[in-house]
């Protein structure tokens, strides 16, 4: 298959740019946009509590709307509200009620604060909206812009938060977090190839190539949401440029370094193109089928957020190996050597002859050389154990500094924090009856001596006395893990216990949403991880007709896990001293170090079992794999780490977090997992590790013992 691929390449590259660009243009102007969503109950099945609540509260209120925007009132000089500012405020709604947008419905002034340091305005929901879209985030935008005039003459300050103008500071944060890491990317890459291959077309070639597959895979991505109604979150565009941008590098690298070898080996250039696809293509091909595997495992996730990312990532790692495979060979058969413009180091074989000697040093000692990696991945693993999920959202969405943020806390000086997104608890009759008026207040007296509930509001009944609606003000911000271990302890207990016989008790809201999510996470980590491990082991078996190497690759690429998820507790819990990492984190690791590593591990390991059928000893194949990929996996893995490490300029704690935890497990997936641990253990297990299909072999018998050249025993 690659030969055909590799001929199609050289023989007609005029017609696979064209075919590419064509595509490319068709799906451009035909793909619907990328969207995503803030609410994260759209990303949960119907079973869990807080979706049942939700969708008994749209049934039985069908007109009752939800905050979808507040207004924080105090004075410029922090001093107490006055009656002549609370008479501006209400001047303020009197003003605002007639500019009211879409999807918002009504607005109204709630008295001031107990201490009169605050006071706010609530905006509602129309009905059947949603104030985490995008058009309850524009409404949320010409809010602010309609409000601040209303302020200018008088001494009050106004922030505008709640769902709606979070979740628009979350997606401008989102948007700044693109620019600035797409930026990044883009020099990073620029700098590296440059001082790799001192050319300035190999350095350019990447960034317009994947400049133009990436608006194919985005637009593939927005077709495929469409049709299998997915949904994503407002992360996804940052991902996917550094996924498209990180990835396809390296698969350009893996091509370039052999296109490069053939030529210094005397290949005429489009032969040297056919068979850099011909001999790189089946790596690229398998690094990218195990990434596109471990992606797609994430279809089996219960979280609709994971269900849309896995698609989505896989889609852009399948369309950036097609073009590995077709593309970037069908630019470089027509460009040739002038690729290398304007370095001439093509020529020759590098004087510098360091991964010769860690190849040779591996080769004598791969004990050594095993154990001393392996040590190093289990000690940091160890540290694994250690790590406390934090599930504080309202920490990794916008930045401190934005209006939301700056709002929420002015709001905290005179009301509970929980006043942004109110719990609500629904009581409901199990025979369709009208609700005891007697019972409905002693639930609330019990619901409001629970812990970490600073509030409770009268239960408002439903038209026909079913159903009543309490609603909950908690003592900390709705997405802090004070929160969300109230919801799921004290809360949920109580409200469940201290319902009266005959009806039964609710809990949603968006911190009830987060609390389900977490048992979602975690049915999904016991579920996702494990098969993606069986499909991997199984693409690797296939690959190198093996059973026994894909074991020891799998518990490498573990031990990489273990060890990325070690060093960001080390960094970020002892040393910086925070409570935990936020929970999405480790199947972020997951989703790329497992991955990458992967691919890693299968660059190395194709070209240890290709030397090794040229008819060498297995610690002389691992020697010449070391010296001969060992640039290639080098390059690669500083390319993509620095990609990720990007993502540390994106402003909020999440991307911090995965931007040093990514990059440090691409490192050690490349300088420690395939540099040192696996080709080292292949040397050590020898011709066994390549049982039954020992892929390692050359065609030749030994005459006498039927013995094959390349298994460490002495040819005829």
């Amino acid at each position: 298959m690659f030969r055909l691929v590799a001929r199609i390449s050289t023989r007609h590259p005029w017609l696979v740019i064209l075919g590419w660009v064509v595509v490319s243009v068709l799906i451009v102007a035909t793909a619907p946009k990328l969207s995503a969503t803030s609410d994260q109950s759209e990303f949960l099945p119907k079973h869990y509590e807080s979706i049942k609540a939700a969708n008994l509260q749209q049934k039985a209120f069908p007109t009752q709307s939800a905050p979808a925007a507040i207004l924080v009132f105090d004075r410029q000089d922090g001093k107490p509200l006055t009656d002549a500012d609370s008479a501006d405020v209400q001047a303020v709604v009197k003003g605002l009620t007639p500019k009211i947008a879409t999807p918002f419905r009504g607005i109204a002034a709630q008295p001031a604060a107990q201490n009169k340091l605050v006071q706010i305005a609530v905006v509602g929901t129309a009905k059947d909206k949603n104030a985490y879209d995008k058009p309850a985030m524009d409404a949320a935008k010409k809010l602010r812009k309609d409000a601040k005039p209303l302020v200018a003459d008088t001494d009050l300050r106004l922030g505008v938060t709640g769902p709606a103008a979070q979740s628009l500071d979350s997606q401008e944060a989102s948007a700044n977090a693109e620019a600035i890491v797409g930026i990044a990317t883009v020099v990073l890459i620029l700098l590296l190839l440059i001082i790799i291959f001192r050319s300035v077309l190999i350095a350019l070639m990447p960034i317009i190539i994947i400049g133009l597959i990436s608006q194919v895979a985005l637009g593939l991505v927005g077709a495929a949401n469409k049709v299998f109604d997915l949904k994503t979150d407002s992360s996804i565009q940052v991902i996917l440029i550094v996924v498209l941008y990180g990835i396809g590098t390296d698969y350009i690298l893996f091509f370039l370094f052999r296109y490069r070898e053939r030529l210094r080996a005397g290949v005429e250039s489009r032969q040297a193109v056919f068979e850099a696809v011909e001999r790189a293509g089946e790596a690229i091909a398998s690094a990218g089928g195990a990434v596109i595997v471990s992606f797609m495992a994430l279809i089996l996730s219960s979280l609709g957020i994971f269900r849309a990312i896995g698609p989505a990532l896989a889609i852009a790692v399948a369309v950036t190996v097609l073009a590995a495979l077709t593309l970037v060979p069908a630019v470089v058969a027509l460009l040739g050597t002038r690729v290398f413009w304007p370095s001439k180091a093509w020529k020759q074989e590098p004087e510098s002859a360091r991964f010769a000697a860690i190849g040779g040093a591996l080769g004598r000692r791969p004990a050594v050389f095993a154990t001393v990696s392996g040590l190093v991945l289990a000690v940091l693993a160890l540290f694994a154990l250690g790590f406390n999920p934090t599930f504080d959202l309202g920490d990794s969405g916008a930045p401190k500094d934005v209006e939301s943020s700056v709002a929420l806390k002015t709001l905290q000086k005179g009301l509970p924090a929980g006043a942004t997104d109110p719990t609500s608890i629904l009581l409901t009759s199990k025979d369709g009856r009208p609700v005891d008026k007697a019972a409905t207040a002693t639930f609330a007296a019990d619901l409001a001596q629970a812990q970490g509930v600073a509030q409770v509001a009268p239960g408002v009944p439903n038209q026909d006395g079913s159903a009543v609606i309490f609603n909950v003000y908690l003592d900390h911000d709705p997405t802090s893990d004070a929160s969300l271990a109230d919801v799921k302890g004290p809360i949920r207990t109580t409200a469940h216990k201290a319902a009266p016989s005959g009806t039964q008790a609710l809990v949603g809201g968006t911190t009830s949403v987060f609390v389900d999510f977490q048992k979602a996470m975690n049915r999904d980590y016991a579920v996702v991880f494990p098969v993606a491990a069986l499909v991997i082991m199984l693409i690797l078996a296939l690959l190198l007709r093996s059973l026994v190497a894909p074991l020891y690759l799998m518990v490498s690429v573990g031990l990489g896990f273990g060890a990325t998820l070690g060093a960001a507790v080390i960094v970020f819990q002892h040393i910086q001293g925070k409570d935990g990492l936020i929970f999405l984190l480790p199947i972020y690791i997951y989703l790329f170090v497992v991955a990458l590593g992967t691919d890693y591990n299968i660059l190395m390991i194709a070209r240890l079992r290709e030397e090794a059928r040229s008819g060498r000893s297995s610690r002389d194949a691992a020697a010449e794999a070391v010296k001969h990929a060992g640039p290639t996996v080098a390059a690669a893995g500083v390319i993509l780490a620095g990609t990720f490490a990007s993502l540390m300029l994106g402003g909020n704690s999440l991307l911090v977090a995965m931007g040093f935890s990514i990059s440090f497990g691409i490192i050690v997936a490349a300088f420690v997992m395939a540099m040192f641990f696996t080709p080292a253990l292949t040397a050590l297990i020898g011709h066994a590790a390549w049982w039954p299909g020992h892929g390692d072999e050359t065609v030749e018998e030994s005459a006498g013992s039927g013995e094959l050249v390349g298994t460490g025993a002495p040819a005829p």
